[in-house]
């Protein structure tokens, strides 16, 4: 089964080197987007069932993003990705809802193992 993976960054290098890093046969359906609003927009379309997201974007942040995604109750699964490496970052983006927080740069063993160990490959 098809899942609709929305990767969320600011960076068009990063949005690649996340899809580059995908496990290898794993069937995903990926879309684009380029900062929060157009990743919300996504998901409310249904093409974000699973979400990595970025934290540091312009018109609106991973934070609000997660916060609204709550708000609206919608049923998706994200892994944030980012370099912000403030000590409290981890911990407010899982009490926002996020499965794990993977920091950059992201690399195809540990995005893996993450997925492994989620059971979501």
């Amino acid at each position: 089964m098809t899942i609709p993976l929305l990767i969320c960054d600011d960076s068009s290098m990063a949005r690649k080197q996340v899809a580059r890093s995908l496990p290898q046969g794993w069937d995903v359906d990926i879309t684009f987007a380029a900062n929060g609003v157009e990743g919300l927009a996504a998901i409310q379309q249904g093409r974000g069932e699973m979400v990595f997201l970025d934290l540091t974007m312009p018109e609106m942040d991973g934070y609000e993003v997660l916060e609204a995604i709550r708000k609206d109750n919608h049923k998706c699964i994200v892994i944030v990705i980012s370099g912000d490496i403030q000590p409290d970052a981890r911990d407010r983006v899982l009490r926002l809802g996020a499965l794990e927080f993977i920091r950059k740069p992201i690399n195809q063993t540990s995005l893996t193992e993450v997925l492994q160990r989620f059971g979501l490959l």
